[in-house]
């Protein structure tokens, strides 16, 4: 190989590197923008709306999408039954798709409700097309309710959920009240404390920056109503994306439909408390989202929308591309550590990338507010806490996440994976016996292992070469993995 075709090489290797470095750089500053959006909101202090009280309660269709749900669904079952909504203006469904002691479970417990005379079916399907959205759509064809509840198994939602959401449909336009998801859970463990810190983030700036800057929001796939009308005009429930809510969310609002976002109203659920489930829910959220991206960046783009809002829609449909490309330059990173000892001449460009601490600095601020607004007190000490961790653990499921983006993007199909749930909500609970958990150490698992290996290397090479510019970066990510492997390969060894 020639001096040119090296350089080729060592050129192309910078090109993806800084485009990489680009989308990472510029997500950030979409997530910075929601932030300012988000404060705006929050320092206006206007009035609250005034909320009307219903005189006419109309009819409301809870409706409980189940598979294989035998250590949660029964709570699930009481929390609903506990509303404190009028009692013949509400039916629940229970769409049992189980092929476990789940349906022997359900039927038993809806026998006792309906003695009780509670309006509630115990609803089965001969075949289970469509996973979760075919349930939905199959409840949705033979439901009384104006307006649709939907709550995943995991969650327990609270007696006067139904009263504190179904008076914000003020207006005929509004397709969707979408609340704030809480963790029974949230210190049972470090893996549960992070997605907490995580989700927390989400379901504060995200939603309610989207949401004040009056760009496209989602529906969270539970702890939410829907009016009716607004699912059915949008093209209904469909099983092309393992993100059906994100799909329809987007979807329904192209229709000219509008989502509101209630940060004050909370609906407590169960976070996974083992890293084979989180990695099974991240995958499916991940591969989700580029699949509603290719279904729904292109009508985004061409919709007649603020150019605000189509950035901030682009980034929504493609935020867990992020893990592609914070992939990719992770890899590069080390290669780079030798092109800048070889070929001072390009050094220019390298340097370049220190303006992306910017972006850095923007994800750090993002996180910081999400945790003064949900931790008032002690925030330092519980963002130190959690911020450092949750970064490592991030970079650590890249890896992961990035080939669920790839096969999303690329249009591999595969099928609907549920999160096994524990029936976990305090230190003394454990979860060794669920039937459905049966991880086992695969070839990603020893892939993160050796990335982790990969960038110890990193460290050391950038020591050897007195090259400390990527020493943090590649500290964060030799942990991130490690952490990753170790507590995957935790879980195959107390499983086993």
């Amino acid at each position: 190989m020639d001096d040119f075709q090296i350089l080729m090489i060592v050129y192309c290797i910078l090109v993806i590197y800084i485009v990489s470095l680009s989308f990472i750089f510029f997500f950030s500053l979409s997530q910075l923008h929601l932030v300012l959006y988000y404060q705006k909101a929050l320092r206006k202090k206007k009035k609250e709306q005034v909320v009307p009280t219903l005189k006419v309660w109309p009819w409301v269709t809870v409706q409980l999408p189940v598979y294989n749900e035998l250590y949660v669904v029964e709570r699930l079952l009481e929390a609903v039954a506990d509303f404190d909504y009028p009692t013949e203006r509400l039916e629940v469904q229970v769409l049992d798709d189980s092929e476990d002691q789940t349906v022997e479970i359900i039927a038993e417990k809806v026998k006792a409700l309906q003695e009780q005379g509670f309006n509630i079916q115990h609803i089965r399907r001969k075949e289970r097309v469509g996973f979760k959205a075919g349930a939905l759509n199959y409840g949705l064809d033979c439901c009384k309710g104006e307006f649709i509840a939907i709550f995943d198994a995991d969650f327990l939602p609270e007696k006067d959920f139904l009263r504190k959401t179904i008076p914000h449909f003020t207006q005929d336009n509004i397709g969707v009240v979408q609340t704030r998801w809480g963790h029974v859970n949230k210190d049972y463990s470090l893996l549960t404390s992070l997605q907490a810190f995580g989700l927390d983030a989400h379901f504060t700036i995200e939603q309610g920056g989207r949401s004040a800057a009056r760009s496209f929001i989602n529906f969270n796939g539970t702890a939410g109503v829907w009016r009716k009308s607004c699912i059915t005009s949008s093209g209904g429930w469909q099983y092309d994306t393992l993100t059906e809510d994100l799909d329809l969310s987007y979807r329904a609002q192209l229709c000219g439909w509008k989502f509101v976002y209630l940060e004050d109203v909370v609906a407590p659920a169960e976070l996974p408390v083992l890293m084979p489930a989180i990695k099974s829910q991240q995958f499916r959220w991940n591969k989700g989202a580029a699949e509603s991206a290719r279904k729904n960046l292109g009508q985004v783009l061409k919709a007649h929308l603020g150019l605000s809002n189509k950035i901030h829609a682009t980034f929504h449909l493609l935020n867990s591309s992020v893990f592609v490309f914070l992939l990719i330059a992770a890899l590069l990173s080390i290669p780079i550590l030798f092109v800048k000892q070889h070929y001072p001449e390009v050094q220019w460009v390298i340097n370049l990338g220190g303006v992306f601490l910017l972006g850095f600095f923007s994800i750090t601020y993002f996180y910081w507010v999400a945790s003064k607004r949900l931790v008032p007190t002690k925030t330092t000490w519980y963002f130190l806490k959690h911020f450092p961790l949750f970064l490592m653990v991030s970079m650590g499921l890249s890896l992961h996440n990035a080939i669920a983006v790839l096969e999303g993007l690329l249009g591999f199909k595969s099928p609907f994976i549920r999160t096994p749930k524990f029936n976990i909500t305090s230190v003394k609970d454990q979860w060794k016996g669920n039937i459905y958990v049966k991880p086992k150490l695969s070839i990603l698992n020893v892939l993160e292992g050796l990335l982790g290996i990969y960038f110890l290397g990193g460290i050391v090479t950038g020591i050897y070469l007195k090259d400390l510019g990527f020493l943090l970066f590649h500290g964060m990510l030799a942990l991130g993995f490690a952490l990753v492997f170790y507590y995957s390969l935790k879980a195959t060894l107390r499983r086993a």
